[in-house]
C-alpha cells in the first residue's frame, strides 16, 4: 500500500511541475506552439516572471522530464520502504552510526504506517455506512491518524529509553581524536577525491585520493563505535540470497555511473530543443535491469 501511495505522489508531482510550467511560463525556446493562454500584465519590477502566454510542446517536455526526476526518487523512497526491513537495516549499521541509523529507520517506518492508518480508518468508515471520501471525511480521518502517529512516537520512545539509546561508553581521550582526524580527513579526501574524478585535469589522483579517504572515514567509524557499546540478540547472518540482493544494487549503481561516463552519456540527458523522441540505449536498460534481480532471489521472510 505504500509503494502505491508513492507512485500517486510521484504522478501528482509530474502533473504538478506541468501545470507550473504552463501557468508561470518556461524559459525553455521552442517554436511548437500548443496553445496561447490570456497573459496577466505584470509590474516592471517583475519582469522576467510571466503568468500565462504561449505554451510550446517544448517546455512541456521539459517539465514532464524535470519532474520525473524527483519522481523517480520518491518512487525509490517508496520502494525502499515497502521492501526494506527497517530492523535487519539497523543490525548493519556500524557502531558509530547506530544512533542516526534509528532516525533514519523511524523516518522509513512513519509512511507506511501513516498509509496503514489511513487505509485502516477508511475501511472502518466504510463499514459504518459513512462516506470515505471528500472533504469532511479527511477531516474526520486526519484527526485519528495525527492520534495515532502521537501514540506510536511515544511508544518509541519509552522503548528507546529502556534500551538504553544514547548511552556512551569512556573512551580514552586519543582515540576520541584519533577519531576525530580519521574521519574528518577521510571526508575530505572523499570530496576531494571525487572532484579530481569530476575535472578534467584530476584523472591522475583522483581514485587514489577518493581510495584513501574511505579508508580513513571507515577506520574512523569503526573507531568511533567504540563508543556505542551494543549488544547483538539473535545476530543477523547473511545467506547468498541478501548478498545478490544487495550487490545487485551495487551492480546497477556501477554500471549506470559507467555507462553515464560513456558514448550513451548524451542519450540519458534527452534534450528538448530540437524536439526529437528520446533514444533508448542498449547498455543503461540491460544495466537498470540488473536491479530486477532481487525479485527472484530475495528471501522470503518467516513470518509469511
Amino acid at each position: 500500500r505504500s509503494y502505491g501511495a508513492f507512485l500517486k505522489l510521484g504522478l501528482a508531482v509530474i502533473v504538478i511541475r506541468v501545470v507550473f510550467s504552463v501557468a508561470l511560463g518556461s524559459p525553455i525556446p521552442g517554436t511548437h506552439v500548443l496553445l496561447t493562454l490570456p497573459e496577466v500584465p505584470l509590474p516592471r519590477w517583475a519582469q522576467g516572471v510571466r503568468i500565462g502566454g504561449r505554451v510550446t510542446a517544448e517546455q512541456l517536455v521539459f517539465a514532464v522530464y524535470d519532474g520525473a526526476k524527483l519522481a523517480a526518487m520518491l518512487v525509490c523512497v517508496g520502494a525502499a520502504n515497502a521492501l526494506a526491513s527497517p530492523a535487519r537495516l539497523l543490525k548493519s549499521l556500524p557502531g558509530a552510526l547506530y544512533e542516526a541509523g534509528v532516525a533514519v529507520v523511524v523516518a522509513m517506518t512513519f509512511a507506511p504506517n501513516l498509509v496503514a492508518d489511513v487505509a485502516r480508518l477508511r475501511t472502518a468508515r466504510r463499514l459504518r455506512g459513512r462516506p470515505a471520501g471528500g472533504v469532511r471525511a479527511v477531516l474526520a480521518i486526519g484527526l485519528p491518524v495525527l492520534e495515532g502517529a502521537l501514540e506510536r512516537s511515544v511508544a518509541v520512545a519509552a522503548s528507546m529509553d529502556a534500551r538504553g539509546y544514547g548511552r556512551t561508553a569512556a573512551v580514552p581521550a586519543a582515540v576520541r581524536h584519533t577519531t576525530t582526524v580519521l574521519t574528518l580527513g577521510g571526508l575530505l579526501g572523499v570530496c576531494a577525491g571525487t572532484y579530481g574524478l569530476l575535472a578534467v585535469e584530476g584523472a591522475g589522483y583522483g581514485v587514489p585520493l577518493l581510495a584513501a579517504g574511505a579508508a580513513a572515514a571507515l577506520a574512523g567509524l569503526w573507531l568511533g563505535g567504540r563508543r556505542t557499546p551494543r549488544t547483538r540478540y539473535r545476530p543477523d547472518r547473511w545467506g547468498v540470497r541478501t548478498w545478490l540482493v544487495a550487490a545487485s544494487g551495487a551492480a546497477v549503481a556501477v554500471l549506470v555511473a559507467v555507462a553515464a561516463a560513456g558514448p550513451d552519456a548524451e542519450a540519458l540527458r534527452p534534450g528538448v530543443t530540437p524536439l526529437v523522441a528520446p533514444g533508448l540505449p542498449l547498455w543503461p536498460a540491460l544495466s537498470v535491469l540488473v536491479g530486477l534481480l532481487p525479485a527472484f532471489v530475495a528471501p522470503v521472510p518467516k513470518d509469511r
